[in-house]
């Protein structure tokens, strides 16, 4: 009975270091999302006013692949993924949209004035319904829609040149096939 007194806690012990053990390779930008391989929700979004784009809505999402980038000027590390952001749109030849959530207009229009206006449309969403709708933990989020309107992808945080060579390019190469 003392043996399995001792053993009882070291067994649990070594169950939990193999389970982090196990975790640390897990990429944590990769966060899984129910949205996948599903049809984008149904939203509509605002332009931010005097930013030149439109505003875009869930039927703007269909007819050819399209990168959602959900962003916020009072997010650094936004800042940090925007010069990825302008050369994705090159490199990939892709749509790219913004969803500009929980942002005064002035700082928004302040905020890519600065950094330089990637997107093709950014939707203002003030209240973070849409963001909610989405799934977004926080800031930023990168989405893939292919062009029938279903997200095909998702990445958590900032864009970084690794993120953006071993998981955005496949995941939009495989959203046009």
């Amino acid at each position: 009975m003392r043996y399995v007194l001792f053993a009882l806690p070291l067994l649990l012990l070594v169950a939990l270091v193999a389970i982090f053990a196990s975790s640390m390779n897990r990429d944590p930008s990769l966060v899984p999302s129910v949205l996948i391989d599903k049809p984008a929700p149904a939203f509509a979004m605002e332009a931010v006013p005097e930013l030149g784009v439109p505003g875009f809505d869930t039927a703007a999402l269909k007819g050819e692949v399209t990168v959602v980038n959900v962003f916020a000027s009072w997010c650094l590390p936004c800042r940090a993924e925007h010069p990825l952001l302008e050369a994705l749109k090159d490199v990939a030849k892709v749509r790219l949209f913004g969803i500009n959530q929980s942002d005064a207009p002035e700082n928004a229009r302040a905020f890519l004035a600065e950094l330089g206006n990637p997107y093709d449309a950014v939707g203002a969403d003030r209240d973070r319904r849409v963001s909610i709708d989405w799934g977004v933990y926080g800031v930023p989020e990168t989405f893939v829609v292919n062009a029938d309107g279903i997200i095909t992808f998702k990445h958590v945080g900032p864009l970084t040149p690794q993120a953006v060579t071993d998981h955005l390019m496949p995941a939009i190469e495989k959203a046009r096939l």
